[in-house]
């Protein structure tokens, strides 16, 4: 299975050169030769310490940019978009290093042929293999720029699968929509991003909601607002504040239509009728310690105007904010309820550093050491008093026991 993108370079043709030539992306050091080896069941040998897959095609592989650049000068092309840059990701364990660059190359010759002049460069370093395509935009014969529009896109895709099928690797049959790239990398580094919180918000409402009516009323005490008219196709959710709603189905697998309405009305155990119970007995205590509002009677037209220096203390009374405002409620967002816990905590490390004056690194190492070290003897008393408890216990209850059988044997 391989997945394909590409998008435009306008800033730099050197900087996505270099990028893909870096070596830092192909090294392999001994740990990822032999996570690869137990993954792939298959013996891969480097026999440098640094190994390069790196493939010119209509190029030379050393002088990529300077050929690149040449044709395009000679043809009076060398602004607006001056490359493409591609990108053909394969599951992790079905390509080995040399199969995957192998792919790529002839991926590039079926897709740009001899028309444009093509960087293959192979890179190691997510965790996947995966190849790096950079396509010079000017034709090398007739000068003409590369159309890259949504055909292209579709050719570049359907290629690259039909190359995976030759090679008996699997396919995506039906893709999805894309995830952003900002929220990829982050989910895959295990930061925080809006669809895992819209994901555990979902969980945990879905887990106590007996109906979609307090499904809705739950995500929204979450600050959430979700679209469940079953005459859409797709289910919305959108934070508090948000203007553009995420379909629910983009979320994952177990997040459709289908899958939301099974998770609440279907599942009617006890342990769901008790969550919601205390989830609701939670917001009535909420609003009971919210000061009351009173309503009272009458018309302030009606009303004597205050005036005079009564009208000016209240006047700046309310410039101090001493007199409420009128606001309407509005929830936190969980993006920014997730920002005040990851400030509370870093507050908490800064505090620490400050009380325990660690002004560089060896004085944090020392000071973890010497915390590690206080554990270790904090625990190992724990243990001792432990065993001293369970020797008394045992002690207690032999004592116990031939007392009972002293009793037993005086009655008989």
């Amino acid at each position: 299975m391989a997945v394909t993108k590409i998008w435009p370079i306008k800033d730099s043709l050197r900087r996505v050169v270099d990028y893909a030539k870096n070596p830092a992306k192909t090294e392999y050091s001994d740990l990822q030769s032999v996570l690869h080896y137990a993954a792939n069941g298959e013996k891969t040998a480097h026999g440098a310490e640094k190994t390069m897959y790196v493939t010119g095609i209509n190029c030379s592989r050393d002088r990529a940019f300077q050929e690149m650049y040449a044709v395009q000068e000679r043809f009076g092309k060398t602004g607006g978009n001056v490359a493409y840059h591609a990108y053909q990701s394969f599951k992790p364990g079905e390509v080995t290093p040399e199969l995957c660059h192998q792919m790529g190359v002839e991926l590039a010759k079926r897709m740009w042929g001899e028309d444009y002049q093509v960087l293959v460069a192979t890179h190691f370093n997510t965790g996947t293999y995966h190849n790096h395509l950079v396509i010079s935009s000017v034709n090398m014969w007739d000068g003409r720029k590369f159309d890259c529009s949504k055909r292209a896109y579709y050719e570049l895709r359907r290629l690259s699968d039909e190359l995976c099928e030759e090679h008996g690797l699997s396919v995506i049959r039906a893709p999805g929509g894309r995830t952003p790239r900002s929220i990829y990398f982050a989910e895959k580094n295990g930061e925080p991003t809006r669809y895992n919180l819209m994901r555990q918000a979902i969980d945990e409402a879905s887990a106590i909601a007996r109906t979609p009516r307090d499904f809705d009323a739950i995500m929204r005490a979450k600050g959430y607002i979700v679209q469940l008219d079953e005459r859409r196709k797709y289910f919305t959710i959108c934070s508090v504040g948000s203007k553009k709603p995420v379909r629910m189905a983009r979320l994952g697998e177990g997040y459709d239509n289908k899958s939301i309405m099974e998770r609440i009305c279907l599942d009617s155990s006890p342990a769901r009728f008790r969550g919601n119970r205390e989830f609701w007995q939670e917001q009535r205590e909420l609003r009971e310690s919210k000061p009351a509002q009173i309503r009272l009677g009458g018309s302030l037209h009606q009303v004597k105007k205050v005036t005079g220096l009564r009208a000016l203390y209240l006047h700046y009374c309310y410039l101090l904010g001493y007199l409420p405002r009128k606001k309407p409620y509005k929830p936190l967002s969980p993006e920014m309820r997730e920002a005040v816990r990851r400030m509370d905590r870093y507050s908490a490390q800064a505090k620490l550093a400050a009380a325990h004056k660690l002004d560089s690194i060896p004085a944090v190492e020392d000071f973890i050491a010497q915390t590690e070290n206080a554990m270790q003897t904090v625990i190992a008393r724990r243990n001792r008093l432990c065993n001293r408890m369970l020797a008394a216990f045992r002690r207690a209850w032999e004592i116990l026991k031939s007392v009972s059988l002293q009793a037993a044997q005086l009655s008989a």
